[in-house]
């Protein structure tokens, strides 16, 4: 009985000690999140819509706070503009400094992406709330980039940098300088 609870209490106290590094790996570092939605069709949840499904994929934080760490074509989650209780997943197809051709409803032809911001839009074009909704997007609005598909194991993958959107939507880049 007595090297029971030995046991009990040092596995307790392994797992106690062992939460705070899990939280701050998730916190700080990667986690699992749920794609949901059409907007990122075919490459994120191309299932029948009935059914239900949902990607669910790896989200890497860690060091994104710098712009050399974004591409043109990276898959993003971030919290809404409009509403921070909404989070969206969407392809970056600007980064700061460059002009980008908008589409309806955004009111003018093209944008110039500010410093610290980026321009991204859903795959699927005419389902998908974005940027030409809301404007460029903050980086600090950005909770990570998605690097795979862990779940369903049938879609096991990390070729996310596929763009199926509208293609180059950049009219030129801009020289910050000038």
């Amino acid at each position: 009985m007595l090297n029971y609870g030995r046991y009990a209490l040092r596995s307790a106290f392994i797992t106690i000690t062992w939460i705070p590094v899990a939280l701050t790996f998730s916190e700080h570092v990667c986690y699992v999140a749920k794609v949901e939605g059409a907007s990122m069709r075919p490459t994120l949840n191309p299932s029948d819509p009935v059914r239900n499904e949902s990607d669910w994929v790896l989200l890497w934080k860690f060091n994104l706070k710098q712009a050399k760490n974004w591409k043109e074509n990276d898959v993003v989650l971030f919290k809404s503009p409009m509403d921070p209780k909404k989070v969206y997943c969407k392809r970056v197809k600007g980064m700061q400094f460059d002009q980008v051709r908008t589409r309806s409803p955004y009111p003018k032809e093209t944008c110039l992406v500010p410093r610290n911001h980026l321009w991204v839009e859903g795959d699927n074009v005419y389902h998908s709330v974005d940027s030409n909704n809301f404007g460029p997007i903050s980086t600090g609005l950005v909770l990570g980039k998605a690097v795979c598909i862990v779940w369903p194991p049938s879609r096991w993958s990390n070729d996310l940098n596929m763009s199926n959107g509208r293609g180059d939507i950049k009219v030129f880049p801009v020289d910050p300088q000038d």
